[in-house]
């Protein structure tokens, strides 16, 4: 039985010719068929004429009295009569159609274009004057009717019908028709007499610019300056706008009455206030930039600015950044009473909480006020003061800044009062201990070379925190630095023997490098023993394969001195055999010590590092070898908690092939030696069946 859906397409190759979906459009379209066009009529004579207009306006008839309100219909039935020349029939339609809707204004513009086509102007005049009784809101109907009354001439008709059109106060559009028609024929008074109605009816700022340029390009200088103080009068406080002042100042700028121009500009920055003001504070700058003095330049940019800033940080009191940028501003002025009393205003401002993440940009204020009063005003007893009064502000209980103490300690300093500044970071050290405060004071004394206070010092900071690697690495550096080895590698024992330390490799790595550096190669190695037996990481194997390699042998000291004696530049002595074997000796202790704790990923490391010092100091054989012992990557699974299963690598080393390879030998065995008892087994179950 054939199945009921569409034949199945056993081929599904693309055609060798391919047709466009636009090919089709075209060929359908080609093929179509020309539309049945209606027959045409020719009339033979007046009877048959007579016949056709009946017939064609009994048409009419029968649709409008289906639908009165269709207006389209109404139109089209009077430019048929237009056609047929039955004007009176056709007014006859009109006015049948305004009497149903008087107020369809493509109606009465229709019934106005057919009397002036038809050249009836005072029938037009006529229906203009009734369309503009009836509909005196449509600007439309205006501008046609003052339109063709210019066109024909009549200057006073027009005239006449734009007062009309005026004593409605319509929009702008008209005003501006008017004024241009009476600037066309040179009647300037006229026009004047109309801005000061259309300023009236419209009290825009920019009008009256436009009022303005008007009396510029066909007044006088006091005409305009006329308008622009009416303009000013009239809108008052309240309706002021920046562009009329900017226009009024551009027009005596362009007389080269600079001097009104720039009492213009300050009259308005007075009056506006500085929202609305922006704009003219530019062009104010601008104009000071071209025609004013330096210091008149330098005012108006500051006061600009300095307004701004007052806004700014009478909304947001706390917000100190825009405190520093004002007192950037008033340092750049000179004036050392308005910096002061910005600094003053500033650091009143106290944060929200006793938290130091909100005091952090606030102390920032105290410090640049004093060191301002430091090097600016040369004002050292109030400079002194401030710190003083800072130290005071600081709830030190809670938290303290360093920088603050420091900061109060090297203007003492600097003010050769080394007492007061040795006091001062003594009861910083009594009130709130920091490492920053015991760096700063250490540096402070080892700058002054007083190393026995240094070694004081260090002492305090380690009884503080005695877990701070960096506090023992610089006090073990001192002493070397002082040429006392055995007192440096005494600290570093009592270093590395705390039980808490915050970076205990960074202790290890100095105390070695020291000895290095000391040449020192014994303890060295001893060190890197006993780092061996507190950790078995990856790198400090490496590190100690590398320091083996680094050794001389017992020829090169003497010889390495004497090239450095000799040369400055620094030359790399190449590593002796025995210093190879060392390192080799390093790194198998590491394999084993890293295969014995199945750490693979570390032992991947170590063979990478192995590799680069066979490719860099070994043999084409040594580098072989230990190529040999680079796992393979492989791709295992492994169960998820889900009960799903995900792939991974891991890295499969040749011992551990080798000894898989042995199990699954020993399993291969088992499994055929179960299948011969098997076999065995069913053999006999058979003899004893058939016997």
């Amino acid at each position: 039985m054939a199945s009921s859906g569409p034949p199945r397409v056993k081929n599904k190759a693309p055609a060798p010719i391919q047709i466009t979906a636009e090919q089709i459009l075209r060929e359908s379209y080609s093929r179509q068929e020309p539309p049945i066009a209606p027959p045409k009529q020719k009339i033979a004579d007046l009877e048959e004429l007579h016949e056709y207009q009946g017939r064609k306006r009994k048409y009419y008839e029968d649709q409008l009295r289906g639908n009165r309100l269709k207006m389209g219909e109404w139109m089209n039935y009077a430019a048929w009569e237009l056609q047929q020349n039955e004007f009176a029939r056709a007014r006859s339609v009109f006015e049948r159609a305004l009497d149903v809707d008087g107020a369809c204004v493509p109606l009465w513009l229709r019934y106005i274009e057919s009397e002036i086509k038809t050249r009836n102007i005072n029938h037009a005049r006529n229906l203009f004057d009734r369309a503009v009784t009836v509909l005196p809101r449509v600007d439309n109907m205006w501008f046609k009717y003052v339109y063709m009354e210019e066109t024909l001439g009549n200057i006073a008709g027009t005239r006449q019908v734009f007062e009309r059109w005026m004593a409605w106060e319509p929009a702008e559009a008209a005003w501006f028709a008017y004024i241009k028609f009476e600037t066309r024929y040179q009647e300037y008074g006229r026009v004047r007499a109309i801005y000061e109605r259309f300023t009236l009816v419209h009290p825009e700022p920019k009008y009256w610019i436009r009022w303005a340029r008007f009396e510029e390009e066909f007044g006088t200088s006091d005409n305009v300056r006329e308008v622009f103080s009416m303009a000013i009068d009239a809108l008052g406080d309240e309706f002021m706008d920046e562009k009329l002042f900017i226009a009024y100042a551009r027009y005596e700028t362009k007389m080269r009455e600079y001097e009104r121009a720039r009492v213009i500009y300050k009259y308005a920055l007075d009056r506006m206030p500085r929202s609305k003001s922006a704009t003219l504070y530019s062009h104010y700058t601008a104009f000071e930039k071209q025609f004013g003095e330096k210091e008149g330049i330098e005012d108006v940019v500051l006061s600009k600015r300095r307004v701004r800033y007052e806004e700014s940080v009478t909304a947001q009191p706390k917000n100190y950044d825009a405190w520093f940028d004002y007192v950037r501003l008033e340092e750049s002025a000179g004036d050392v009473e308005r910096v002061r009393d910005v600094y003053e205003r500033a650091i009143a401002q106290l944060p929200p909480s006793q938290e130091k993440r909100h005091w952090r940009r606030y102390i920032y204020l105290w410090l640049e006020y004093a060191l301002w009063e430091e090097l600016e005003t040369k004002d050292f007893d109030r400079a002194r003061a401030i710190w003083k009064a800072c130290l005071r502000l600081i709830p030190h209980k809670k938290f303290t800044f360093a920088k603050v103490w420091l900061g109060y300690a090297h203007f003492e300093v600097r003010r050769l009062n080394l007492d007061a500044a040795r006091k001062n970071l003594g009861m910083a050290l009594g009130m709130c201990p920091k490492d920053k405060l015991f760096k700063g004071y250490i540096e402070l004394e080892l700058s002054l070379r007083e190393f026995d206070r240094v070694r004081t010092l260090y002492e305090k900071f380690l009884e503080h925190d005695a877990s701070s690697c960096y506090a023992w690495i610089k006090y073990a550096e001192l002493e070397r630095m002082l040429g006392d080895m055995d007192r440096a590698r005494a600290i570093y024992e009592i270093a590395v023997e705390q039980e808490v330390l915050d970076m205990p490799e960074l202790l290890w790595k100095s105390w070695i490098d020291m000895e290095v550096e000391e040449e020192e190669w014994e303890r060295a190695r001893g060190l890197y023993e006993r780092l061996l037996c507190r950790t078995g990481h990856v790198k400090v194997w490496i590190s100690f394969a590398e320091f083996e390699v680094s050794v001389p042998g017992e020829g090169q000291e003497g010889q390495e001195e004497e090239e450095e004696e000799e040369e400055e530049v620094e030359v790399e002595r190449p590593a002796t055999e025995e210093a190879k074997e060392n390192a080799r000796a390093v790194f198998k202790r590491a394999l084993e010590h890293l295969r014995e704790r199945d750490l693979k990923e570390d032992r991947v490391i170590l063979l990478e590092a192995w590799k680069s010092f066979e490719s860099a100091h070994g043999t084409e054989q040594s580098l072989k070898d230990v190529e040999t012992k680079m796992p393979k990557i492989i791709k295992k699974r492994r169960a998820v908690g889900d009960g799903s299963f995900e792939e991974y690598f891991d890295y499969l080393f040749p011992d551990e092939e080798e000894r898989k390879g042995n199990m699954f030998g020993l399993l291969a065995r088992a499994q055929k030696w179960k299948e011969e008892m098997a076999r065995k087994a069913a053999e006999k179950e058979k003899e004893q069946q058939d016997a």
